[in-house]
């Protein structure tokens, strides 16, 4: 596992992706490109303000329909749990319809999931509402991610790969914002609007997958070459970086094991991610089921959905300041996602993810420090309120550095074509079912351990999960989606080659 500490060496006389579109090392931005990531990761926004908009909203919920702490947890945590749902058939239906039509069926199963959240008349219709929304959100955390790595050049992938975790902290803040503007409204109005709101970006999502092309590798699985040609012209700088990368797709394709065949739906992949691995296969697996679970087994989610009740038992009571703490913490997020995702192709995955995990680590044992200070002091001193604050910001900032983005990036991009969509459906249904099983216990464990003793559970959970980053994750910075394939190959491949040149 050490071995894929160290980049795979590449081959002097193969061409990088980048020598056809552009310098080697520099990112190039086709204009076209961008666009469709930006677009596709639009979808990414509908978890980020569920989760922004539900830790305010949940308060005047709990407070107009009279529901149990208990409830509120199942509340919090159903829409997790059945993303794990959409998660989970995600990748057999991206690989049945297509790419861009699975963009569609998460936006409008989300639409439907809002709409009800927003008219719920009651706390029976209002899970109705977020188990179908959790479904919706199930999907768009697979597709958005898949779908743009299979658009980028390797030299600008990372960024634009994380963009879906840049537009979830979008829309955490965005939640928080209306979580604070809409505050001052009747309860029994303002959290049907701050959840009905949420049907906003599906629209938009579903006009504006118009302008998207289909995935041009999905294409030329289909055995549709000459669709993937036109479409990698328009995502390419030139004509012949356009014909490399059909290359080298058609060539991974055809060493697949099943071809290019209008009849190929994404059958047979399920037995050959979990019946029958190859060891290459096996160690891609561990990695992306890996870094999803440690995403979630962080806490961040869960914390961020119960910030305002860690701070109200800190002594904050006033809802606006409250909110105000939120969206602080969501500024924070914002400016550290976009340092992250501008600077991944330069710096590399592994430096960043290991910066922010272990930064997490440091910043919950801080957390944890202040929550015990104030919980064993009656006057609640100042100094360990504002120590909380700023803890937090270092944890959900860290968060953006590390775990946020890379964690999408590494899910659509380790694995081989023909198992990319459904090995990182799988891996993000992990990630659905840790987050659920987090936010429906959080509140509960929380109070068996105080919120102090759970951040230092989380910390002791981050210094593992540094750990597993540093043995196991490799690093695919400037690769071709057909290179790195190449890449877990070579490094079991090589193994007895490697032992005798130590």
């Amino acid at each position: 596992m050490a071995a894929a500490n160290e980049a795979q060496t590449q081959d002097p006389e193969t061409p990088l992706e980048s020598d056809v579109g552009g310098p080697a090392g520099k990112p190039s931005f086709n204009k076209y490109a961008l666009l469709c990531a930006l677009l596709a990761s639009t979808n990414s926004i509908l978890l980020g303000y569920d989760i922004g908009v539900m830790s305010g909203a949940v308060l005047f919920i709990q407070d107009n329909l009279k529901i149990t702490s208990t409830q509120v947890e199942l509340l919090v945590g159903v829409l997790n749990v059945c993303s794990l749902i959409g998660s989970l058939a995600s990748g057999k239906t991206s690989d049945y319809i297509g790419r861009r039509y699975t963009i569609v069926l998460a936006a409008t199963t989300f639409l439907v999931g809002a709409l009800l959240m927003g008219l719920a008349p009651s706390y029976p219709f209002l899970m109705a509402g977020r188990m179908i929304a959790g479904i919706g959100v199930g999907y768009s955390l697979m597709i958005a991610p898949v779908y743009t790595a299979e658009l980028s050049p390797a030299m600008s992938r990372g960024f634009l790969t994380s963009l879906p975790e840049v537009f979830i902290v979008f829309g955490i803040l965005t939640g928080y914002i209306i979580n604070y503007a809409l505050s001052g409204l009747p309860t029994h109005i303002n959290w049907r609007l701050m959840l009905g709101l949420a049907a906003i970006p599906s629209l938009v999502i579903g006009f504006g997958v118009i302008a998207m092309p289909e995935s041009p590798r999905w294409l030329v699985m289909q055995g549709r070459t000459g669709d993937a040609k036109r479409v990698l012209v328009k995502i390419s700088d030139s004509a012949e970086e356009a014909e490399f990368r059909l290359g080298e797709i058609t060539k991974a394709a055809s060493n697949s094991g099943s071809g290019a065949s209008s009849n190929w739906h994404g059958q047979g992949v399920w037995k050959e991610l979990l019946l029958r691995p190859s060891r290459p296969v096996r160690r891609m697996l561990v990695a992306a089921v890996g870094i999803n679970f440690f995403m979630q087994a962080s806490g961040n989610d869960a914390v961020i959905y119960y910030c305002p009740q860690v701070f109200k038992a800190a002594g904050i009571h006033s809802k606006k300041v409250l909110f105000g703490v939120n969206v602080i913490m969501g500024v924070s997020k914002a400016a550290f996602v976009l340092v992250s995702a501008l600077y991944l192709d330069r710096f590399g995955r592994r430096p960043l993810l290991l910066l922010g995990s272990a930064g997490m680590a440091v910043s919950l044992i801080v957390l944890g420090s202040g929550s015990k200070v104030l919980e064993h002091s009656q006057r609640k001193p100042e100094w360990a309120v504002v120590m909380s604050i700023v803890a937090v910001c270092g944890f959900v900032s860290f968060f953006s550095i590390g775990l946020g983005p890379i964690t999408w990036v590494y899910s659509s991009e380790i694995f081989p074509m023909r198992l990319r969509a459904q090995g990182s459906g799988l891996a993000i249904s992990v990630n659905r079912l840790v987050s659920g099983v987090i936010a429906m216990t959080f509140l509960t464990i929380s109070k068996k351990l105080t919120f102090g003793g759970m951040f230092f559970v989380l910390a002791g959970v981050m210094v593992v999960a540094t750990i597993f980053f540093f043995f196991i994750m490799p690093e695919t910075k400037g690769k071709t989606l057909e290179e790195i394939e190449s890449l877990f190959e070579d490094k079991y491949g090589n193994n007895d080659r490697e032992m005798r040149e130590m």
